[in-house]
């Protein structure tokens, strides 16, 4: 039988009230400059980089601290070369035939099409998976809580570290993304929840001359 919880001394330093607000506007700027890029250049990036954005993804909280992330980077260029085909297949199905014309003219602006060769050009493709439940040696399945909320968070940490470093990333999600787990050879607990391509941006790249909604469009404020 389990004992009582555990605890320990929380790490933290409360800084100077006039630090909070520098650091919180510091932040901003850095994340404010953050694009989505689809043009990457094939200029390697070290794997040490990458292990290093994903132990910041795995601090991310999680329904019952169960964790229910599982990063698959991909590096190897026949692997990457496996998944551009099989996303292209099914992207030239959803522009053709799967997606309505809502969707296709919501996507117009960022003049988005079938063809994806970064994910063939990208040093790195990180595929990120929710693990529906867990399983322990004995073979018995642990339900994990609030999965994919879970995943989202530690997805958002990912991208946010990726571009602190200096890279650049892409937030890829063909669907359906069944594939991966064949490719990747993953295992049926696992669901694909996102592709993120990462590395850094060609020296030209462009990106949509598109602009992100105000404060006043995404925050409501409830004070006394």
């Amino acid at each position: 039988m389990e004992g009582p919880p555990r605890f320990v001394p929380l790490d933290y330093t409360r800084p100077a009230e006039a630090d909070v607000l520098r650091r919180a506007r510091a932040f901003y700027e850095l994340v404010n400059r953050r694009r989505t890029v689809r043009q990457f250049s094939d200029r390697p990036v070290p794997r040490e980089v990458i292990e290093w954005c994903l132990r910041a993804a795995g601090t991310a909280p999680s329904g019952a601290n169960l964790q229910p992330w599982r990063f698959v980077a991909v590096g190897d260029p026949a692997i990457k070369a496996r998944i551009r085909a099989a996303a292209e297949e099914e992207e030239r199905e959803f522009y053709a035939r799967r997606a309505p014309k809502e969707w296709l003219d919501a996507l117009a602006p960022l003049g988005t099409d079938a063809s994806k060769p970064f994910l063939a050009r990208a040093p790195w493709l990180i595929a990120i998976f929710s693990e529906a439940y867990g399983v322990l040696e004995d073979g018995r399945k642990v339900k994990h809580y609030y999965a994919l909320e879970s995943v989202g968070i530690a997805t958002g940490l990912l991208i946010a570290a990726v571009h602190h470093a200096g890279l650049a990333s892409l937030t890829h999600t063909p669907s359906p993304m069944g594939f991966l787990n064949e490719i990747l050879e993953r295992p049926v607990n696992e669901k694909p929840f996102l592709l993120l391509v990462v590395g850094y941006p060609e020296h030209d790249a462009t990106v949509p001359a598109i602009s992100r909604k105000p404060i006043e469009e995404i925050a409501v404020w409830k004070t006394a």
